[in-house]
């Protein structure tokens, strides 16, 4: 009998992450958006109906399917505040460097009888090939996706970002794609999550992964 695969293992399925792609075993290509939100309950009625009519027509139009996920996270205020004093010593006219600095004082009052929060919202798009017909994949009958190669999924991911950055700019809604450290540092806190809220991946991904220690060439070692 063959020993199950551990909880983590079948979980685990990043193999690289190469630009802006997440490349999953299996040959599978996606790309992650950063969207943006709007005060939705700020808007006039008539706004908030043509938001939500050209939400629904960006939904309508998806000929792929995507995964929308939504993330609350504690706000790393030190980061915000340490800026924004910095601009008021540095930057800000007298008048706003005194407005910027009750800000900050109110902030980390704030800050210490509550735990503010932030959210975070992202589509996962992906990358398909052409069904093949024949063989159907077990349990609901679906044609099997013919793989696609590397070029070909990032051209499409390419695409199908801009398209959807497209009909969501008409819902006043940012798209921003994410790209290297970006991708990883959001697969780094979903594993550990404490751990990434006080250490950040701060460098390129290709420092990560290079060797620390190199042998030296050999007129180097006899010297």
């Amino acid at each position: 009998m063959s020993r199950p695969a551990s909880v983590q293992t079948s979980r685990f399925s990043l193999e690289a992450i190469e630009d802006e792609v997440v490349i999953l075993t299996g040959g599978h290509y996606r790309a992650v958006l950063e969207v943006g939100s709007v005060d939705f309950g700020l808007k006039g009625e008539v706004e908030q109906e043509a938001l939500i009519s050209g939400f629904a027509a960006f939904l309508n139009s998806l000929t792929f399917p995507v995964q929308i996920l939504a993330r609350v996270l504690p706000i790393n205020i030190e980061g915000y505040l340490g800026e924004l004093e910095h601009r008021a010593v540095h930057e800000l006219p007298e008048h706003l460097a005194a407005l910027a600095r009750d800000h900050v004082a109110f902030v980390r009052r704030l800050a210490r009888s509550r735990t503010l929060l932030e959210r975070r919202f992202y589509l996962v798009v992906p990358a398909q090939g052409n069904r093949r017909e024949g063989r159907r994949v077990w349990p609901f009958g679906r044609p099997r996706d013919v793989g696609l190669d590397a070029a070909d999924a990032r051209h499409q991911l390419s695409f199908r970002c801009a398209e959807i950055g497209r009909q969501l700019g008409r819902c006043d809604l940012k798209v921003r794609r994410l790209a290297g450290t970006e991708l990883a540092q959001l697969y780094y806190s979903y594993w550990c999550p404490e751990q990434a809220r006080v250490q950040r991946l701060q460098r390129e991904l290709s420092e990560y992964t290079a060797l620390v220690v190199q042998a030296g060439r050999p007129e180097e070692r006899r010297s």
